[in-house]
C-alpha cells in the first residue's frame, strides 16, 4: 500500500542538502537572503528551507565550534512523494549491488519519514526519502542515525529533512 507525502513540491523529486553550520543564527540570515525566503521550520540547532524556485529541501544542522566539520554537508538526499518511490529506489540501488540501509516510519528532525540510505564512491551519504508526517514533536528516536553529524557513522546517515 502506498502512502503519499503531505509535503507538496514541484515535480516528482527534489534535492535535499543537509549542511553542518557552527552559528545557526548567522546561517539563517545568509540563507534567507540567498534563497529569498524565510525558513519553513526552525527548532533549536536546526532550520529547514523549502523554496519553490529553486526547488530544494535545505536543512541547517548546528554543530559546536569544537566539532570538526570536515565536509560542510552532512549528507545529501532526494525527496520523493510516496513510499512506492522509496521502494523503487531501494530496488534500483539493490539491483546495482549497492549496500542500502532502510529506515521506515522513523522520526527524524521533527518529521516522520521512510528512507533508504546509500553511500557514493567518495563516502558521501545520500538518502531517498518520503515525509509521512511533516511536524513531529520530537527530533529523533533511539536506534536511528538521524541528525548525527559525526563522520564516524556506519551508513553516514545524518538526516534532518
Amino acid at each position: 500500500m502506498t502512502q503519499p507525502s503531505p509535503i507538496e513540491f514541484p515535480g516528482n523529486n527534489r534535492i535535499h542538502l543537509a549542511l553542518a553550520v557552527t552559528d545557526l543564527q548567522r546561517s539563517l540570515g545568509f540563507y534567507e537572503t540567498l534563497l529569498g525566503t524565510a525558513p519553513a521550520k526552525v527548532r533549536p540547532g536546526y532550520a529547514k528551507f523549502e523554496p519553490e524556485d529553486p526547488s530544494v529541501n535545505l536543512t541547517l544542522n548546528e554543530v559546536s565550534q569544537a566539532d570538526p566539520i570536515g565536509k560542510p554537508a552532512t549528507h545529501y538526499g532526494v525527496q520523493v512523494k510516496s513510499t512506492d518511490a522509496v521502494h523503487q529506489a531501494v530496488a534500483r540501488l539493490s539491483k546495482a549491488g549497492l549496500a542500502i540501509s532502510v529506515e521506515e516510519n522513523t522520526t527524524c528532525c521533527f518529521a516522520v519519514q521512510d528512507k533508504a540510505w546509500v553511500t557514493d564512491p567518495d563516502g558521501n551519504s545520500w538518502e531517498v526519502f518520503v515525509v509521512l508526517e511533516a511536524d513531529a514533536p520530537q527530533n529523533t528516536e533511539a536506534n536511528t542515525n538521524c541528525c548525527n553529524t559525526s563522520s564516524e557513522q556506519s551508513t553516514g546517515s545524518a538526516c534532518c529533512a
